[in-house]
């Protein structure tokens, strides 16, 4: 079943293009992980916040990232790193068109 990994911290940026354009190596890199399947970045400029909400394949995957995103982000100086894992729930989730979690509606 797969599984949404939500991460957030505190960062002080760069956000918006200039986030883009110095962590296009990051992002690369990302999709090679195992059990990824997407990510959505997320920035909070003005609270100086940043983060991503992923999905994996299992609950192995999103922990394993979990634990290496974490000690990487903390190597960086990002002294707390708040991440969660939850359960999708598939029938909801179509009626709200998330078929790149669920696949297409039924019927």
């Amino acid at each position: 079943m797969p599984k949404l990994l939500q991460v957030h911290f505190d960062y002080p940026g760069p956000f918006g293009d200039d986030m883009s354009a110095q962590l296009q190596a990051l992002a690369a890199s990302i999709n090679q992980e195992p059990g990824f399947i997407w990510k959505i970045w997320t920035e909070n400029p003005r609270r100086q916040e940043a983060g991503g909400v992923y999905l994996f394949a299992d609950e192995e995957s999103a922990q394993a990232y979990l634990r290496m995103h974490s000690a990487r982000l903390k190597a960086l100086g990002v002294s707390e790193v708040s991440g969660r894992i939850f359960d999708v729930n598939p029938a909801l989730s179509q009626i709200n068109h998330a078929d790149f979690v669920c696949g297409p509606v039924q019927g």
